[in-house]
């Protein structure tokens, strides 16, 4: 119980730091300073899987599965890189929402960091809720596996433009009590003009995005079931995932479509879990470091893809406007 306690203290604290001192005033984040967050949040992931192996060598944590230190790391590391590659559909959506409420760049970090907020604790429940009823009915588990396989083929159907910001419910609920103002506050959530009680659209971007993340967490929390059952590290996994969210963003956010065929890694992915979950049915089952192979092999397949056809792309538009200026120039002569 100690390590939860001071495992949520850090985290805490790190997302006091991150709004308090670092991003204290609006600004818009540079893809460099981007880059540097991500690699500090990836680094800490990582940095914490030393604590984890200490904490199962030496029964720290409760320890359900009688897992060693290697087993425990290896599960966290790979649950870890399934959050985060899952996480790569939610950060497309994050920018057809911001695109479609036309949320400026300085007061986008602002929206993320408590939408972000919401999720840790969101997921904390959910992740809660999918333990108890693992505990309780073994049989769930094939269910949390037929509901992955439905949702690898419903993504692989799915296109871009088939998400629409303007149709969630929330706006409906939300415009039902608040009046809502047309333009931004600055980096305000609510607003009072005329001693009546506005919410800014600012407000109604994090509502999208924070229940967009809700759909999103019930594909990806039982996608990690199949990978480990101990609540640590499901939920340690998850929130390093979701921490390091923000900062991803705004890496991504300028050159998501050099990144077409990552989608099909991830359709890949949840189809290999919900497969892993079912035929465990049959007494099979396959090991954490088969997973790990697969799930970088899989990621890794969908970024060389990705960025070759983008270069391919890139040559293929030079090569037309040189024929073009080569054409415009015999038509002066």
């Amino acid at each position: 119980m100690l390590l939860w306690i001071i495992f949520l203290v850090i985290v805490f604290g790190l997302l006091a730091l991150d709004l308090g001192v670092f991003h204290k005033n609006n600004h818009s984040i540079s893809t460099k300073e981007a880059a540097g967050w991500t690699i500090l949040w990836v680094s800490l992931a990582f940095l914490f899987s030393i604590i984890v192996y200490f904490a199962y060598e030496r029964a720290w944590v409760a320890n359900p599965e009688a897992l060693t230190g290697r087993e425990a790391v290896l599960q966290y590391i790979t649950g870890y890189l399934i959050e985060q590659s899952l996480s790569m559909d939610n950060i497309f959506v994050i920018a057809v929402i911001f695109g479609y409420f036309k949320i400026p760049k300085e007061y986008q970090h602002r929206v993320l960091f408590w939408g972000i907020l919401g999720a840790l604790v969101f997921r904390g429940l959910m992740i809660g809720v999918g333990t108890i009823l693992i505990q309780r009915f073994e049989w769930i588990i094939y269910v949390f596996g037929a509901f992955l396989l439905y949702t690898s083929y419903r993504m692989l159907l799915s296109k871009d433009e088939e998400v629409h910001p303007e149709n969630n419910p929330v706006i409906k609920v939300v415009r039902r009590f608040f009046p809502v103002t047309p333009d931004f506050h600055e980096n305000r959530f609510f607003v009072k003009l005329n001693n009546i009680t506005y919410v800014t659209p600012l407000f109604i971007a994090l509502m999208v995005v924070e229940t967009t993340d809700i759909l999103f967490a019930v594909d990806s929390i039982p996608a990690i079931f199949a990978i480990t059952r101990d609540p640590f590290l499901v939920f340690t996994s998850n929130i390093f995932a979701i921490m390091g969210l923000r900062s991803l963003y705004f890496v991504l956010a300028a050159v998501l479509d050099m990144f077409k065929y990552v989608k099909y890694s991830l359709v890949f992915i949840l189809a290999f879990v919900g497969v892993k979950m079912l035929i465990t049915y049959f007494d099979i089952h396959i090991s954490s470091s088969i997973s790990l192979v697969v799930i970088l092999g899989s990621l890794a397949a969908g970024i060389l893809f990705s960025w070759s056809s983008y270069q391919e792309n890139k040559l293929a538009g030079q090569s037309e406007r040189e024929v073009e200026a080569a054409s415009d120039s015999l038509v002066e002569k």
